[in-house]
């Protein structure tokens, strides 16, 4: 009898858990016989574990219902409905499915009857005369592995929770900061019309610096819109794609005069797309060309338009995306590493770049490795698909 409480005797971390007051976990048993269900009740009581009894099929569906049940020992032999019936009734049922079951059982250890019960969903087997070790230490496992689901269930909510509160906070930090920004982009207006050469670059700094921190805010507040699960939202109109990028062009050349960009343009450039988020696409890509590229190559930027239902916009830059990084390279907040060996953050531009084509319906993929140049190409419907 010793041995007997030895063998039943609770782990310290289940005691622990216990006196945490955690909820007790549910063991489901089911037998038509009272005296087995009352066998098994004074094997496996304890303080951790709630015990519900089912004396047929119908009653262990009824309690099934009402109780998430960490482990069901089930009698193979019952009336009306037998264990391998209530076993394939509960698979099939997305609320009792992943339920672990041991079959109790009286009959012999045939070959055909393990099949047909692992068959209908069983995951062990226990025969009468039950060894109290062995009941023992086969329920202790699954109950721990019941307590380490819900564990990681927790974890898994807390987690989420507290990167959707991060990202309501980066949202709100986005929002705010236009206050000030918007302040300083005033004064450095008033600064500019002043008549001396020294106030006039003093402001054309701080309008520099200015505009660069709304990007950065803006790259900011889409992230937030994507990831909490809003989505890019778009103002659509018809628009020229080429004058648009043109435009993104000019203002590229006259920041960086020093480097070459060239520009092609063929067939219908038009579609109804949102202007100011197909400015940001053009922007990014571009800037990333040139941040990234080989300096002494120019960057080549095509659009092609002689399709009917799209459009195709590409940036190609010298050099090429190591291997390692290309599978990440819309990921946001990943660095990125060329073969020249320069490593340079990729912050938040391709990824913006990526959710507002895809907001699009399009789709954006990168080449890399031919010629030691690399290539981003947008593919852009011309319409949605409900327009006409």
């Amino acid at each position: 009898m010793n041995d007997l409480n030895r063998s039943m005797e609770r782990p310290a971390a289940a005691r622990a858990q216990a006196a945490g007051g955690e909820a007790r976990v549910k063991c489901l048993l089911v037998d038509d016989r009272v005296e087995n269900l009352i066998a098994l009740s004074a094997l496996l009581g304890r303080d951790d574990i709630e015990l519900l009894q089912a004396r047929s099929g119908t009653e262990a569906l009824e309690l099934l219902l009402v109780h998430d049940v960490a482990l069901a020992l089930v009698d193979v032999q019952m009336p009306e409905m037998d264990g391998f019936q209530l076993a394939e009734l509960m698979r099939g049922t997305e609320r009792t499915r992943h339920v672990p079951i041991i079959f109790v059982t009286a009959g012999q250890r045939d070959q055909h009857g393990l099949f047909k019960g692992y068959g209908s969903g069983a995951v062990d087997f226990l025969y009468k005369p039950i060894d109290p070790y062995i009941l023992g230490s086969k329920v202790e496992v699954f109950l721990q592995m019941h307590r380490q689901k819900q564990q990681l269930a927790r974890e898994m909510a807390e987690r989420t929770e507290t990167l959707r509160v991060n990202e309501m906070f980066t949202a709100m930090l986005g929002h705010d900061l236009r206050g000030p920004l918007a302040a300083i982009l005033m004064s450095a207006q008033q600064l500019a019309n002043r008549p001396d050469e020294v106030s006039k670059r003093i402001a054309a700094r701080l309008t520099g610096s200015g505009k660069w921190m709304n990007r950065m805010i803006e790259d900011m507040l889409d992230l937030a819109r994507a990831r909490v699960g809003e989505g890019i939202p778009l103002a659509r109109r018809d628009i020229d794609l080429g004058a648009l990028v043109e435009r993104a062009v000019g203002e590229r050349r006259a920041a960086q005069p020093d480097r070459t960009i060239e520009l092609t343009q063929r067939g219908d450039l038009t579609g109804c797309w949102d202007e100011d988020r197909l400015m940001q696409v053009a922007s990014n890509l571009i800037g990333n060309a040139l941040h990234h590229g080989n300096p002494a190559l120019p960057v080549e930027i095509g659009i092609d338009g002689g399709a009917a239902d799209t459009v195709r916009f590409e940036v190609s830059n010298g050099g090429a995306i190591a291997p390692e990084v290309l599978p990440h390279i819309f990921d946001p907040f990943r660095g990125g590493q060329r073969r020249s060996n320069r490593s340079e953050g990729l912050g938040l531009g391709l990824y913006i770049v990526k959710q507002i084509v895809e907001a699009h319906a399009g789709s954006v993929h990168v080449d890399t490795g031919a010629g030691d140049r690399t290539c981003l190409q947008v593919r852009l419907p011309r319409r949605p698909a409900a327009m006409p």
